[in-house]
This record gives structure tokens, C-alpha cells and sequence, in this order.
């Protein structure tokens, strides 16, 4: 239900947005064909954060304590390990390389030993957190005036299609490409970026 409701963010704000009218329905639909991928993994629940991004880790450096810390925590939640990792690596405010994420992929790998499910599980819920995600800079900037959020769009529309080219998302990418015309993505709402 929680995937669902943000991968909602995107018809309810994006599509509008930019006059779409889309079939939500149908929408809802892919993402019911492709969840289960990350929902019934055979990789542990964990706790997922939700919000792990290089703004909401502090690195501690006093006498009594060294290491790190973590901010914006509340929203945290029972979940697949892939999602905490899939934010980091594809973060909403930075560029990280193709090559790094392929290569910190790896050394999860060698180090967690995931089951064989959890390359699907990552595209997934990357293609899920990404969709959110541009629902939720739209909303910032229709709702809260904060047109800087737009600025992060052609990044979040890049790492979504790079999920979408999983083959386990291919009900998701069908929807995509039935529904959102390519010129209706990535620099779509430039004009309005005002940062």
C-alpha cells in the first residue's frame, strides 16, 4: 500500500502537471505485476530508512564518538535491503556514474551474498523510489513554490528509464511508454525551473 501510494505522486502531480491524461488505473496495475519482485524476496526485512541520501549522513568526529550519523530517519519502515541502497546510489542530488553504481553493486554482492532475486528487487523498488520521487518535486514546486526541485528531473528521469530497462519492470516500462511520450520527460518542465 505504501509503494502504491507514492508511486501515485506521479499521475497525481507530474502527469497534470504537463495536461497528460494518463490511465492510472492501469498504472497501479503494472506496479501491482511488479512489486511482489521486492515484496516477497527472499533477502531479509530490514529496516529501510527511506530517505538515505549523502544530505542525511553526518560524519561524527568528537573524543566520546566517531563515525556516522543519520538525519530525516522518521519515515523509516520494514523493507527489502535494496531500497536504502538504491537511494544512495541513485541519489536525486547527485550525479552518480553508471560505473560506480555497477561497481558498489558488486561489492555488495561479494560482501552480503543476496539471494539471486535481488538485482529485480533493486530495479524495482529504484523504479518505484524514482517515480516518487518525480511526484514529489512536481508537488514541490506546484504546491510549495519551490521550482528549484524541478532542476533534479532530467537526473530522476534518467535513473527511472535505467530502471525500467530491467526486464522484471517491463509492465511498469510498457505503461511508461503508452502513457508518457518521451518529449514529456526529462526536460519537460524546464521553462518553469527558476533555481
Amino acid at each position: 500500500a505504501v509503494y502504491q501510494r507514492e508511486v501515485g505522486l506521479l499521475t497525481e502531480w507530474y502527469c497534470p502537471a504537463l495536461g497528460l491524461d494518463v490511465d492510472a488505473d492501469a498504472y497501479h496495475a503494472a506496479w501491482d505485476a511488479v512489486l511482489p519482485i521486492a515484496e516477497q524476496s527472499a533477502s531479509p526485512v530490514v529496516t529501510v530508512l527511506r530517505d538515505y541520501h549523502a544530505e542525511n549522513i553526518m560524519l561524527i568526529d568528537r573524543p566520546e564518538v566517531r563515525g556516522l550519523g543519520l538525519l530525516d530517519f522518521q519515515d523509516a519502515l520494514a523493507g527489502h535491503p535494496a531500497y536504502d541502497l538504491v537511494s544512495l546510489l541513485q541519489d536525486a542530488r547527485r550525479d552518480v556514474s553508471p560505473e560506480l553504481e555497477a561497481a558498489m553493486l558488486a561489492h555488495y554482492h561479494a560482501v552480503a551474498n543476496p539471494p539471486a532475486d535481488f538485482d529485480a528487487a533493486y530495479a524495482v523498488l529504484g523504479a518505484q523510489r524514482n517515480a516518487k520521487i518525480i511526484g514529489i518535486f512536481t508537488r514541490l514546486w506546484k504546491r510549495d513554490h519551490k521550482p528549484r526541485y524541478l532542476s533534479y528531473l532530467p537526473r530522476m528521469w534518467g535513473l527511472l528509464e535505467r530502471d525500467l530497462a530491467h526486464p522484471a519492470l517491463a509492465p511498469v516500462k510498457a505503461w511508461f511508454d503508452a502513457n508518457i511520450p518521451a518529449d514529456k520527460r526529462h526536460h519537460a518542465l524546464a521553462e518553469f525551473d527558476q533555481a
